[in-house]
């Protein structure tokens, strides 16, 4: 069965870590369907959030080989603890005067903000969980998407 693991690596904050760190996971074919990297409250060190799909053993093999790196400071799989992760997106979606009271409903519904406005669109920012966003993706299909960027799930453990 797959499963999504999250994984949060404390790495030194080196020109080349990012590109070392994912090319060693594509290179022994794990998929990364998220990545978020920034720098933390020292800045010698960056966290990175990855998000991987695949059976148990995909996150045993990636925590031993992320231990392996030198630059990799600590390494953990946040999945089955108690943690806080958002995803940080920008919607443009086509919004002609007589359907923006009806995108404007739907924004608020999900505790989105609008940041921009033109003629014929809107471009909208809303942050969550990964599912609350696929909600919103769904929702506003109807209206015509036009345009999307996301900042990938950055999480850190509770307590």
């Amino acid at each position: 069965m797959k499963m999504r693991h999250v994984i949060s690596a404390l790495v030194q904050n080196v020109p080349g870590v990012l590109s070392h760190i994912s090319g060693m996971l594509a290179s022994r074919g794990y998929n990364i369907v998220s990545l978020a990297v920034g720098e933390t409250e020292n800045p010698k060190l960056s966290r990175m959030t990855f998000v991987v799909v695949g059976g148990g053993k995909i996150q045993e093999q990636v925590l031993k080989q992320l231990q392996k790196i030198v630059t990799v400071v600590k390494a953990e799989d946040i999945t089955a603890k108690e943690h806080v992760e958002r995803d940080l997106m920008l919607m443009k979606v086509e919004a002609l005067p007589g359907a923006r009271g009806k995108v404007l409903e739907m924004v608020n519904i999900f505790r989105g903000k609008v940041v921009d406005v033109s003629d014929a669109s809107m471009m909208i920012e809303i942050s969550g969980q990964e599912s609350k966003l696929e909600g919103f993706i769904n929702a506003m299909r109807p209206f015509g998407i036009i345009d999307i960027g996301r900042s990938g799930i950055i999480a850190l453990p509770r307590g």
